[in-house]
């Protein structure tokens, strides 16, 4: 996961410069200028800093990485990028880069990696290090136990609070304000916090103490409700349990934001058929291929619509206004759609949407809809019969602009509520399918109406 500073509008103008002057400087300067920067910034910004060089240039740069960094470099890069380093890399660099990982930043790499290599760098961890990567290994990629930290304090039930305070104080890489009881099999008992210690009797034993009541999180919780668990809890990190109750690591702040920014991230990517992972200098025949698909199916729900059209033929020869008024009806429909779509979405992805409150909010869309509805009607529909001096003309624009707005409501709902059911991401094709419909139903609705009030 990536390592970001927290003042991120800084580091990306930051970064945004950095690229401006290595692409400004000449051959020979370049090399000086990026080892410049990157003596002064974290392995976070070394990644955002070579994704944002074009692939022969950022393989260049990657040579000046120091051999400290760049695990954590590659962990915090893109998958794309990450993997046009990787494919130039000989085997025995690789083997040897291999031998600085631990087990959080395997699991990161190991999709981008030969299965011998990461065989052969489990079999060089410490047995810690190599159980922590085995249990991570169990989970997928939308579970939270792939992705714990293992940075914690652990503390028997029997220690005393002194002790316990003195080891929670000379835990400073990283700085931990709680630490977690367990027992001798390693089950979960309880966190207690600096405050809570230096506030108990220096004799009394942690185990005669409530400790805190924050419930731990399950190792198969999917991401996004262990990220909001934590955003909530007022904590900078909250432990995790598997099934039987043992401790297995904790989730940190840093990582719910960082899990909540690439989810963000991969929605807004969904939306044009791409993820969160893509190179933004990814080769011109792989970016092209991603993309193809994705037109392909746009032009699919395209000749959709031209088929519908195509149906009122003779109605289009006879009257013009209609071909020259329907890229309103369309456009109309498909904003008022995206509107409603986008707050359905949101909704799912937040847990905020369920069988309960989908009648109401089905009922206030369709509200929301049937009102602009009306009032974009009028309002298209007297400029239309202006515009073409025919009340007709103007009535069958303003008759279409309500039906297809309302009914952009009601699918702007329905459309992501049947793909989230069907467990296929409405992101990714709701916009697609919400395109479709309103072109469909806004152009039969005109054409049609237009066939019947306007063509004699």
């Amino acid at each position: 996961m990536t390592d970001l500073p927290q003042d991120t509008d800084n580091t990306r103008e930051e970064i945004s410069q950095l690229v401006e002057r290595l692409n400004l400087a000449t051959g020979p300067q370049q090399g000086p200028l990026f080892e410049h920067a990157i003596e002064q910034i974290e392995p976070g910004e070394i990644a955002l800093l070579l994704e944002s060089l074009p692939i022969d240039e950022r393989l260049e740069r990657w040579e000046q990485v120091t051999p400290e960094a760049q695990v954590d470099v590659l962990v915090a890069m893109r998958a794309q990028a990450r993997a046009a380093i990787l494919r130039t890399l000989p085997e025995p660099v690789l083997t040897q880069l291999l031998g600085r990982v631990n087990a959080e930043s395997l699991i990161e790499l190991v999709d981008d990696l030969p299965e011998s290599l990461v065989d052969d760098a489990v079999s060089r961890m410490s047995q810690n290090q190599r159980h922590w990567f085995e249990q991570a290994s169990r989970y997928s990629d939308d579970q939270i136990g792939r992705y714990l930290n293992h940075d914690l304090v652990l503390l028997p039930p029997k220690i005393r609070a002194e002790n316990a305070l003195r080891a929670l104080q000379r835990a400073t890489e990283p700085f931990s304000d709680h630490a977690y009881m367990v027992d001798g099999q390693g089950r979960y008992l309880g966190m207690v916090s600096m405050k809570q210690l230096i506030a108990l009797p220096p004799s009394q034993r942690l185990g005669d103490t409530t400790g805190s009541e924050i419930a731990p999180l399950q190792t198969a919780s999917n991401l996004v409700d262990a990220t909001e668990a934590v955003e909530h809890s007022g904590l900078a990190a909250l432990p995790v349990v598997d099934e039987e109750g043992h401790l297995q690591g904790r989730i940190t702040l840093q990582l719910a934001l960082e899990l909540t920014r690439e989810a963000y991230e991969s929605r807004l990517m969904a939306t044009v058929g791409l993820d969160e992972e893509t190179d933004l200098f990814s080769p011109v025949l792989q970016s092209s291929q991603r993309r193809a698909v994705w037109l392909g199916i746009n032009l699919l729900t395209a000749l959709l619509a031209s088929w519908v059209i195509g149906q009122f033929e003779a109605t289009l020869v006879q009257v013009v206004a209609l071909a020259v008024l329907m890229p309103i009806v369309a456009s109309m429909g498909g904003i008022a759609g995206s509107q409603t779509l986008t707050l359905v979405i949101r909704g799912l992805a937040m847990g905020q949407l369920s069988q309960g409150n989908l009648r109401a909010l089905l009922a206030k869309e369709l509200g929301v809809g049937l009102l602009n509805g009306l009032l974009w009607a009028g309002v298209i529909g007297a400029v239309a019969g202006l515009w073409f001096s025919d009340l007709a003309t103007g009535l069958v624009m303003a008759v279409a602009i309500a039906i297809n707005i309302t009914v952009a409501a009601l699918a702007g709902v329905a459309i992501p509520v049947i793909l989230d059911r069907r467990k296929m991401d409405p992101a990714l094709s709701g916009s697609v399918v919400l395109t479709t419909v309103t072109d469909v139903v806004g152009f039969f609705t005109f054409l049609g109406l237009g066939s019947l009030v306007l063509v004699s």
